[in-house]
């Protein structure tokens, strides 16, 4: 196991304490202000965009960029980044097209869209899964990810205890300040590691004497700082990330309510819209401040054995006294971002799609407490099963193939569902359980733990990324041709997306710098330069 080579100093535990100091601080401040139901799971519905914009940042990056993606630009290169800088894709489409319709239908939860658009069972059958993904795969994710960072600067303290102790901590502030604590805190975060991340990346380029040929020199092959990679290749082939990894994409930034929660909880839809396009923008940033370090270091620490390590080694073994504690304060409060974004979306579902029921309503009183009750026994499940991580070989892998197993059908049932009347609810029903039974086949037939057991190879070596696109596609005839022999029912205006009156109050005809499609294109503009100067 590596250890980091300069300790922890008195002057980086002065600034952790500090910095969590304030965090405490801040979850008071908003638990006092936390009266109702909605304070609690979105926020009053009061946040502006820049409070969307940071949060959706800082609540995605914690256990996928920083650990997964730097460790994974240190041992396979940059490819798997597109999930980072490909995120304005889903983004802009959550700003013209879903944003409009879920604040004017005012819903809480994105499997309540689902059910004004198809019915409660389909409701409830992805609420549930969500609910099961957020906390085995987000929350649980998270955690294991704090426990990492915390082990390789304290080796003494146990990866169980680590997680443990980020999840009491974030638990407990998300129980009692609700998204407004999660969101306020998600700011602070995201400023504290963009400016550290910055840091610590120009320290590094300098080292390399700001050569991009010694970093060439350094990494195992040519293709190691290449976005595009041939069809056959294990990181990311082309097909995955020109198809799979928007749909990815399209599913967490658009229908998963822990990220989703922030634009229901948008004060009006230009903030929602600003806030979307701005995390698109600031998901760009990872790639050069967190990701492409991660291949300086192959030239710096080239002695790295274990992926999930190496960002925060590289903290350890090139940031100053006291930054270093900054940017370890950060990391760790950017992964409770992410386990305390998880637990509060968990606890939301479970009480808005489960508890409350259309014959039996709740009072806002009892639905804050059951809220609060759902948050601390989320925690309990996520500590529980954060440690049994290390043994899926690696975070990153663990994260992308348990989401391509959940992802085709509920691509279909949005899109079809918000563009189309013509999609019926056995058709949306249907094809949830059509879509997940393919893709846990396939999954299952190209996965070598799970044919060894039958004693064979796999038989399906498709990665998994052009596995989402084949069962999209699939569930997308399996949608139209349910919906051609079945009837539908009266949709409501308000669940199907129309031009004139989704755009009608959207962030444009004011001053040009607050023109949102002038902001979307320099976001489009920004992922084509990415994806051409790396090509």
């Amino acid at each position: 196991m590596e250890q980091v080579q300069n300790a922890i100093t008195g002057l980086d535990l002065g600034v952790i304490a500090a910095y969590f100091g304030v965090v405490i601080l801040i979850g008071v401040w908003v638990a006092r202000q936390t009266d109702s139901d909605e304070d609690l799971f979105l926020a009053g519905r009061s946040l502006g965009w820049a409070a969307i914009g940071f949060s959706l940042f800082a609540s995605n990056i914690s256990s996928s960029t920083l650990i997964g993606l730097t460790g994974s630009a240190y041992t396979t290169g940059l490819a798997p980044s597109a999930y980072e800088w490909l995120a304005g894709v889903p983004l802009l489409i959550m700003a013209f097209v879903f944003a409009p319709i879920f604040l004017k239908s005012r819903i809480t939860t994105t499997p309540e869209y689902l059910d004004k658009r198809y019915s409660r069972r389909v409701r409830l059958y992805f609420s549930g899964l969500t609910i099961f993904f957020t906390i085995v795969v987000d929350c649980a994710g998270g955690l294991y990810a704090g426990g990492l960072v915390l082990n390789t600067f304290f080796p003494g303290i146990p990866l169980w205890q680590s997680a443990v102790a980020i999840g009491l901590f974030a638990g407990i502030y998300t129980a009692a300040g609700g998204l407004k604590a999660v969101v306020y805190t998600d700011v602070m975060q995201a400023v504290v590691l963009i400016f550290g991340s910055a840091i610590l990346a120009w320290i590094m380029f300098a080292e390399l004497d700001y050569s991009f040929a010694t970093i060439r020199d350094s990494v195992p092959n040519e293709d190691h700082l290449s976005m595009v990679l041939p069809l056959d290749n294990d990181t990311l082939p082309w097909p995955g990330l020109f198809f799979g990894v928007s749909l990815l994409g399209f599913w967490y930034w658009v229908t998963n309510q822990y990220i989703v929660q922030r634009i229901l909880g948008a004060r009006t839809l230009p903030d929602a819209q600003w806030g979307a396009v701005l995390g698109g923008l600031l998901k760009i940033l990872p790639l050069f401040i967190m990701v492409f370090p991660g291949a300086m270091a192959t030239a710096l620490l080239p002695d790295i054995e274990t992926a999930d390590r190496v960002f925060p080694i590289m903290i350890t073994q090139v940031l100053p006294s006291g930054l270093t504690g900054l940017v370890l304060a950060g990391l760790v409060a950017a992964i409770m971002s992410s386990v305390d974004s998880t637990l509060n979306s968990s606890s939301t579902l479970l009480v808005h799609d489960f508890i409350t029921k259309p014959e039996e309503e709740i009072d806002h009183a009892k639905r804050k407490k059951y809220g609060t009750y759902a948050t601390l026994g989320f925690m309990v499940l996520a500590i529980a099963w954060a440690p049994l991580i290390q043994f899926a070989g690696g975070l990153w892998s663990y994260l992308q193939q348990m989401f391509s197993v959940l992802v085709p059908p509920l691509v279909v049932l949005f899109l079809m569902g918000a563009l189309s009347r013509f999609g019926t609810e056995k058709a949306g029903f249907y094809t949830l359980i059509f879509g997940h039974a393919v893709g846990a086949v396939l999954f299952s037939l190209g996965n070598p733990g799970v044919m060894g057991l039958f004693g064979t190879e796999p038989v399906w070596p498709i990665h998994f990324t052009i596995n989402v696109a084949i069962v999209t596609v699939l569930c997308l005839i399996f949608y139209i041709a349910v919906s051609a022999v079945t009837e539908g029912r009266e949709l409501e205006d308000d669940v199907i997306w129309e031009r004139g009156k989704a755009l009608r109050d959207a962030a444009w005809g004011q001053e040009w710098y607050k023109d949102v499609r002038i902001h979307s294109g320099v976001l489009v503009f920004g992922m084509l330069a990415v994806l051409i100067g790396f090509w």
